[in-house]
């Protein structure tokens, strides 16, 4: 099992949906968090630790958390998405835009092709 951490700004709209996404994918396990101070659920120390993989809707995402968790991030994989803020939770071209960026990333870490979701 691969464990992926889902990152935006306020864990209230593209990371808890990419959360719920890809919760059903049998080889994941998959947290979401923010890394706004007025976040839903901000990023911890304990969520780097755990996951072996990171996935930031934007580049200010990345750094926020290289910033403040220096020491953590050093080894850490941590993707860009390229998601702006435009979309809310469960919005279907949300889920959309997620479904086409998110399996390219996995297959490089999980070293093979992934089954489409159902």
């Amino acid at each position: 099992m691969l464990r992926v951490l889902f990152v935006c700004s306020a864990n209230q709209w593209r990371s808890p949906t990419a959360e719920r996404v890809f919760s059903k994918h049998p080889r994941l396990q998959v947290r979401s968090a923010g890394t706004a101070a007025r976040a839903r659920r901000s990023v911890s120390a304990g969520d780097l630790r755990w996951a072996e993989l990171v996935m930031v809707m934007e580049p200010k995402h990345a750094a926020r958390l290289r910033a403040s968790f220096p020491r953590l991030c050093q080894h850490l994989a941590i993707e860009v998405l390229d998601i702006p803020d435009d979309y809310r939770a469960m919005d279907p071209e949300l889920i959309e835009v997620l479904e086409r960026a998110v399996p390219g990333i996995l297959e490089r870490y999980l070293e093979d092709e992934i089954e489409p979701l159902e």
